[in-house]
């Protein structure tokens, strides 16, 4: 069905410069297995597109119910759909969404959006709401996360306790709170003014709801992290942009993407990094024998230890 013309095509994605409600409608019906979707989230910013990011608030509900039911109509049975918003947003939309989609949950991601307000709590977190279309999802499975260490020394902080030789070796289950997701300031991962999407977000999200060769749709792309995320994993992907001189740009370095996304895919799926390995031997912190370590990782390689500056990035 579709009959656009892509701004930029690789292997395995296409990207159009155009609006989202002009290409969902041309997308065939249950053909996306992972929807996710980062609009604007109304605040006033001013954009390239030159978008109104100022609406009355069921003007701006209303516009983002167009495309919410479009992104529910690609999905295929079993596909997981992702709405990243303020909470505020996500409270009304996450309730349309639930009348249309089986909800699994509400994620809160430790990242502060903006400055402490007078008489109000301070706003800390990101709302990622993760729905379903039918029963359960087609395609489940989460990343687990390093034991989290001291920066220090690379001690335990939670204490485990006698339950050591229980852990997993492969790591600790993720939770519906992600405090490991950094904003991006580092000028060499920061792709655009405005904020963009870490990629540690969009490779957590698209390793947990898509398999390789499997198409992921991304609407609003921003600074297109989901589509380098989907890219450099082997997932099929399509998506569009109003402005997309910065996307066009990021493929140009994309190998800059890649070299990230190793050291982030290094320090996933395993009871401890290597750079906390590496601390607690120069703190003289033993690691206990009850861990099951799927490898012995006493010798961290020289990439690992200095990648460690991508968990701060």
């Amino acid at each position: 069905m579709m009959t656009m013309i892509p701004i930029l095509q690789t292997s395995l994605g296409s990207l159009y410069q155009a609006d989202c409600l002009k290409l969902l409608p041309t997308l065939d019906t249950e053909s996306v297995d992972l929807a996710f979707a980062d609009p604007p989230f109304n605040l006033g910013k001013k954009y390239s597109s030159n978008i109104d990011d100022a609406r009355a608030s069921q003007d701006y509900l209303a516009w983002c119910q167009q495309w919410l039911d479009e992104m529910v109509r690609v999905l295929k049975p079993g596909g997981s759909l992702f709405l990243w918003n303020l909470p505020k947003w996500n409270l009304p939309l996450g309730a349309y969404l639930g009348g249309k989609l089986t909800f699994r949950h509400w994620i809160a991601v430790d990242i502060k959006y903006s400055l402490p307000i007078q008489k109000r709590l301070y706003p800390s977190h990101y709302s990622l709401l993760y729905f379903v279309k039918g029963d359960k999802p087609a395609i489940f499975h989460p990343d687990r996360t390093p034991v989290p260490c001291c920066r220090h020394c690379g001690g335990e902080l939670p204490d485990y306790g006698g339950y050591k030789d229980k852990m997993n070796p492969k790591g600790v289950n993720l939770s519906d709170v992600w405090t490991d997701i950094p904003p991006v300031r580092h000028a060499k991962y920061k792709k655009r003014d405005a904020n963009a999407l870490a990629l540690k977000l969009m490779d957590r999200i698209v390793s947990m709801a898509s398999d390789p060769g499997s198409l992921v749709l991304d609407t609003f792309g921003g600074s297109g992290t989901t589509y380098v995320a989907a890219e450099l994993t082997g997932r099929r992907w399509i998506g569009c942009e109003l402005d997309c001189s910065t996307i066009l740009n990021r493929f140009d370095l994309i190998n800059d993407d890649r070299e990230h996304l190793e050291q982030i895919q290094v320090n996933k799926n395993t009871l401890f990094t290597f750079a906390d390995l590496a601390r607690r031997k120069k703190a003289g912190i033993p690691l206990s024998p009850k861990y099951r370590l799927e490898q012995n990782k006493c010798e961290c390689p020289p990439a690992a230890v200095s990648g460690d500056l991508f968990a701060t990035v």
